[in-house]
């Protein structure tokens, strides 16, 4: 008798229903998001782990549907009061930006590019400008930030800061290759350094 070998047992290739729960989750935070976005939506990249890719959307859809508001409303709310610059001693604007940073990082909301600001022209900055831009208000979440660049806004002067006092020799060349025509300012050392002592987000 001829013996042959035992054919392999076949695969089990569904879908636990673990897995079914996770894909239509997936799906219906994908079609919430068409829904309010008016296009259809694709994660970037290849297909994420399902675990990865419903944290992923469960955090655009948070983002979408996140009331809108200001950041001088918000640490009003907060308890945080305002004066305004001209009524407060430099040691008053000091203490008072302590104040602000550490709520706002209680929020999850973290200052950058500061350094070439003295306390009184970032305080003046905040309070009279930036903290009144509308912007999206996320609740609190230890694994996002939302991250305030002072120099985000991408203008002239803010490039021209930019390349002053926070962009390295690389920077600088790659900037001098790209834009031939643009002057580029000498490189001077930031007057204060107050960047590295300010909450920052922990990866």
């Amino acid at each position: 008798m001829r013996r042959t070998k035992k054919d392999p047992k076949p695969q089990n290739t569904s879908l636990g229903l673990a897995d079914i729960d996770q894909e239509i989750h997936i799906a219906s935070l994908k079609r919430q998001i068409e829904d309010m976005s008016g296009v259809s939506f694709t994660p970037p990249g290849r297909r994420l782990d399902p675990t990865l890719e419903a944290a992923f959307l469960e955090r655009v859809l948070a983002f979408e549907t996140a009331p809108r508001g200001t950041h001088f409303a918000e640490l009003t709310r907060t308890g945080v009061v305002m004066p305004g610059p001209d009524s407060m001693t430099d040691a008053e604007i000091a203490a008072k930006l302590t104040e602000i940073v550490t709520k706002l990082a209680e929020r999850r909301v973290f200052l950058y590019s500061t350094n070439h600001l003295s306390d009184r022209e970032l305080y003046t900055l905040l309070v009279t400008r930036v903290f009144h831009e509308e912007t999206t208000l996320m609740p609190p979440d230890p694994d996002s930030a939302c991250h305030l660049d002072l120099l985000g806004g991408c203008s002239d002067a803010d490039t021209r800061i930019w390349l002053k006092y926070y962009a390295d020799d690389e920077e600088r060349d790659r900037w001098r290759r790209d834009f031939p025509e643009d002057p580029i300012p000498a490189h001077e050392d930031p007057p204060y350094h107050r960047d590295a002592s300010l909450p920052q987000r922990e990866y």
